[in-house]
């Protein structure tokens, strides 16, 4: 028999977005069409610009072992565009480079919550947030969203959750599961709860470029106060489409930026040297891409907006930012991931229960529209036969 794990890893699960294609691409491969509207993922390529960056680079010989917090270059620019968006100054020595945007969920975490510290964080949210707490040790607290005011954090649920044991509070804006943006009244409610309890804020902006209607999301960082206790925490992925290039930030005091800059050397050494050129292309070259892309969504978003709100019995909210859509379907009276599951294998349309993302998540759905409106369009005509095929029941 072998030894035993350890208990932080005890609770760990996949992602239900993986478990869910999985499940999807069997079926595909007995046959059946199946629309995706599961996992998270621009399916747009990488602009040719990045491409042929991170390809010059490979050439040149940039294919050895780099800076473990990034290369220069690369965090001049990250700290340059962090600033300029958020209008405020940002030093390249508080930005740190990781493959991927996840590491800088984890590492931070990891540097700043004990054994018994308590974090708060969004629930329905982005599952990695319970994850990484719970490896480190720390105590999850859910904090429910309100659909009221477009699923920014329930502020009165937040001040009755925080006590004398809270050492970070995790916000998501704008916000998977939902595409929910925190308004800056409530973000300054959550940074003086934050200076009030002496706490640290991770505040997730991986979709901070994915805002639509003209607007741009506020962010807790540029807060009076607030960048001496926040970890702020972005990629390239989706913004660039550049998710298999595994490349994310993150921008925190220069203190703890050293400290994650020691747990990602002894955990992965580097980010790959070639995917840091890339990176800073992305930032510094033509954004006509991203702009071509934002307008794709947006229309995305409206078509599948209207056409969950024309079956009978769904609600859906059309969301500020990301690239997902959360429809209330509790007026069917059955569990989201029964209803998930019978889309799946009875209509062909793969998406996620809102129970994949915290209980809170009940009642709702997610889709993601990244996928083609003639795909968005098909999957709303099989999910409006099954849901008419239910009410008949």
């Amino acid at each position: 028999m072998a030894p035993s794990l350890a208990s932080t890893v005890d609770g760990l699960e996949p992602e239900g977005a993986y478990r869910v294609l999985a499940r999807a691409q069997a079926l595909e491969r007995k046959g059946r069409d199946v629309i995706h509207l599961e996992i998270g993922e621009p399916d747009f390529g990488t602009s040719r610009s990045i491409c042929d960056a991170g390809i010059d680079a490979i050439r040149s010989g940039r294919t050895r072992y780099s800076p473990t917090p990034g290369i220069v270059p690369l965090r001049e620019a990250i700290a340059e565009d962090v600033g300029r968006r958020r209008g405020i100054q940002v030093d390249p020595d508080h930005v740190v480079v990781g493959p991927g945007a996840k590491p800088h969920l984890f590492f931070p975490t990891l540097a700043v919550v004990g054994p018994g510290d308590e974090v708060l964080y969004p629930d329905p949210g982005f599952p990695t947030y319970e994850a990484m707490i719970r490896v480190a040790g720390g105590v999850p607290v859910p904090i429910p969203l309100s659909p009221e005011s477009g699923f920014s954090l329930d502020l009165n649920a937040l001040r009755s959750r925080v006590t004398d044991r809270t050492r970070m509070i995790v916000i998501n804006s704008p916000g998977n599961p939902t595409g929910g943006v925190i308004p800056i009244h409530d973000l300054e409610q959550v940074a003086q709860i934050a200076k009030q309890h002496d706490c640290w804020v991770m505040s997730d902006e991986i979709y901070s470029r994915m805002c639509y209607d003209g607007q741009s999301p506020p962010s807790i960082l540029a807060l009076d106060g607030m960048p001496e206790r926040t970890i702020l925490v972005d990629g390239f992925s989706k913004t660039y489409a550049m998710t298999g290039w595994r490349l994310g930030y993150g921008v925190m005091p220069a203190a703890l930026a050293e400290k994650v800059s020691l747990l990602l050397v002894h955990a992965v050494g580097c980010t790959a040297h070639f995917t840091q050129f890339a990176g800073t292309e992305a930032l510094l070259g033509d954004q006509s891409p991203v702009e071509e892309m934002m307008a794709a969504y947006q229309h995305r978003r409206d078509v599948l907006v209207d056409g969950l709100n024309s079956i009978k019995g769904i609600r859906c909210q059309k969301p500020a930012g990301a690239f997902y859509v959360f429809p209330d379907v509790s007026p069917f009276g059955l569990p989201s991931s029964a209803i998930a599951e019978s889309l799946l294998e009875e209509a062909g349309v793969a998406l996620l229960p809102g129970t994949a993302f915290g209980q809170h998540g009940e009642g709702f759905l997610r889709l993601c529209y990244a996928n083609s409106i003639e795909n968005i369009q098909r999957a709303v005509d099989r999910m409006r036969s099954w849901f008419e095929q239910r009410e008949r029941k």
